[in-house]
């Protein structure tokens, strides 16, 4: 058997009927709730900040470290890439020689083998380098005025598009057969 006080209670009605005893609240009062919810919100971000602060240096902390292991790992992997590289080619050398062939054919083939390799490493390097020149980015700043190719460059409110005046820059040095200097005769790099 339940007790009085373990019966559900009625919740009075959200729609409930003010008294006249309950007035509207003062301007005091309104300002009070609102200095209070002002300060709530403040302390809000406030914790927001320092919950991102902290995130961040985890995540530059954690960054870090695997930079770290990443770099070993990486020296580990050159070391033993080379080393199976090596073998494979004395293996490859070897085969070849029982095959037949002499010893100079055989290191021949091996280094030429080794160097198409090369040559198509450095050339795809080569390719992937030039993402690192932040071409999109430089020709940007120098819209907005920034950077050796400010002079160069269309200005913001433009209609030419940068990519259409670098290309008439590259198309304008290739003619010239000089590279474009700026200032104390300093060679611009192009866009």
């Amino acid at each position: 058997m339940q007790t009085g006080e373990d019966a559900p209670q009625a919740e009075p009605s959200a729609h409930a009927e003010q008294g006249p005893a309950q007035a509207a609240p003062g301007i005091e009062d309104a300002l009070h709730q609102l200095g209070a919810e002002s300060r709530a919100g403040l302390k809000a971000a406030s914790d927001a900040a320092k919950a991102l602060r902290i995130l961040v240096a985890a995540d530059i902390s954690l960054a870090r470290s695997a930079f770290g292991r990443a770099l070993a790992l990486t020296g580990v992997a050159i070391a033993f890439g080379a080393s199976s590289w090596l073998l494979l080619m004395a293996a490859m050398i070897a085969a070849m020689q029982s095959a037949g062939l002499s010893w100079l054919v055989s290191l021949l083939i091996a280094a030429l083998l080794s160097i198409a390799i090369t040559v198509g490493a450095g050339i795809g390097a080569m390719r992937y380098f030039e993402h690192t020149r932040l071409k999109a980015t430089r020709r940007q700043f120098a819209r907005l005025g920034f950077g050796e190719l400010a002079d160069l460059m269309p200005d913001t409110d433009s209609p030419v598009s940068s990519a259409e005046a670098a290309q008439r820059l590259a198309e304008a040095e290739a003619e010239a057969g000089t590279p474009i200097k700026k200032g104390l005769g300093v060679n611009v790099t192009p866009p």
